[in-house]
């Protein structure tokens, strides 16, 4: 049985989009399954509101901003800035949606590609419900659920993130054990290289 490797996401996030491919890399390269998980991210705890934020806070964003473009525009992929501070909570719950309906990388895949095209309004239950439509999901009962059994297993999931260290994202967990930022997937690799779940290789034709 595949080992499970806790991943730990946000949309809203430019690292955790640009970090996306080469997470689903490790599925094909080791005998492991993802399991994606939301963890929303308080954009203001860290970087103060838009109205609050010191000349030091905007260098930063700006930073953030143009680094992640370096990077997705190695991958062919469109990073535009947000043009305000999103609560990506509901997208964040078709997260959950999405495994549940057994669309969880076609949904994942639209939503992040959408966002940072500014084409998906993250925090529109409608929209998110759209988006899980064009994956494949039956997303008729989004909406309730996302007031319901929907939000409050995020809710869960994000403080029992918390209380075993996760702070930001992508955040993997390892039997344990936290790798933070897409430029730590070396370690997650090393890791998983020293817990013997390497692949073999394919046999020659």
């Amino acid at each position: 049985m595949p080992q499970t490797v806790l991943l730990y996401t946000d949309i809203k996030s430019p690292y955790a989009f640009i970090a996306n491919a080469a997470a689903w890399r490790l599925e094909a390269d080791y005998d492991i399954a993802l399991r994606w998980l939301p963890y929303t991210l308080d954009i203001p705890s860290y970087l103060g509101s838009v109205e609050d934020r010191s000349p030091h806070h905007w260098r930063r964003v700006r930073y953030s901003y143009m680094d992640a473009r370096r990077y997705a525009n190695k991958q062919g992929l469109t990073l535009r800035g947000p043009q305000k501070i999103f609560n990506s909570r509901p997208a964040q719950i078709g997260i959950l949606y999405a495994a549940r309906s057994g669309v969880l990388r076609p949904y994942l895949d639209l939503a992040f590609d959408l966002f940072w095209k500014r084409e998906f309004d993250l925090e529109d239950v409608a929209a998110v419900a759209a988006v899980l439509g064009r994956a494949g999901a039956d997303a008729g009962d989004f909406a309730a659920f996302a007031t319901g059994d929907g939000g409050a297993e995020h809710d869960r999931i994000r403080t029992e993130a918390e209380a075993a260290g996760v702070f930001g994202v992508p955040t993997f967990v390892i039997d344990g054990e936290l790798f933070w930022g897409g430029d730590r997937i070396d370690l997650v690799r090393e890791k998983l290289d020293a817990l013997g779940l390497r692949r073999a290789p394919a046999p020659a034709s």
